[in-house]
């Protein structure tokens, strides 16, 4: 609770004075080609992390759609609930490996009230098993590799590293991290190799 709060106030902060404290880190630098090329790494950046945001966003609302039709279609459930599940799934997906796990939790607690026999209570938590697998490890790497023109196989590693490093917040930040690595070595003369590296 602590580290969401923490990151909602650095997020309000960066939103209220980032632009003034772009502005000032800018001017300190030496020669206006530095500042230039400064402003076009930063312009770049924010550009790619809104790609990358809106095609993540993009990914859960269509996994939430898919995993509230099929509840409603395979197993019956209303279609305002299913769609109330669609939504907590889409959700939860944004925390990689924690959200879909408090997910199949939660669709194990929904089946379990819902049904009195055993198979059809596991059966929504195997479902979105089934559709966060097939998600996480497929589709996710292949969109945003190609989206953002990224090695999957990098990416995957990219989220290992990160993870193994820092926890859920390193599987937050790596793509959008690699993302900006990618962009600086792009930009940097002589240093333009280990950005299609990364491709």
């Amino acid at each position: 609770l602590a580290t969401v709060l923490a990151v909602a106030l650095l997020t309000f902060f960066f939103m209220v004075f980032g632009e003034s404290l772009q502005k000032n880190a800018i001017a300190l630098l030496p020669t206006r080609q530095r500042q230039k090329l400064t402003v076009g790494i930063l312009q770049s950046i924010e550009h790619e992390i809104s790609r990358y945001v809106f095609t993540i966003s993009l990914i859960n609302a269509l996994v939430g759609l898919l995993f509230a039709g099929l509840l409603h279609w395979l197993l019956g459930v209303a279609l305002q609930e299913a769609l109330l599940w669609g939504t907590i799934v889409a959700v939860l997906n944004f925390a990689p490996y924690v959200g879909p796990l408090i997910g199949i939790l939660l669709m194990l607690v929904m089946g379990f009230v819902t049904w009195d026999e055993v198979g059809p209570s596991l059966l929504p938590s195997a479902i979105y098993l089934v559709l966060h697998t097939i998600e996480g490890q497929i589709v996710t790497p292949i969109v945003l590799g190609r989206r953002m023109r990224l090695s999957p196989l990098v990416l995957v590693l990219a989220l290992m590293l990160f993870g193994w490093l820092w926890g859920i917040v390193g599987l937050l930040l790596a793509v959008p991290l690699l993302v900006c690595i990618k962009l600086v070595l792009a930009k940097i003369d002589g240093l333009e190799g280990w950005a299609r590296l990364l491709e």
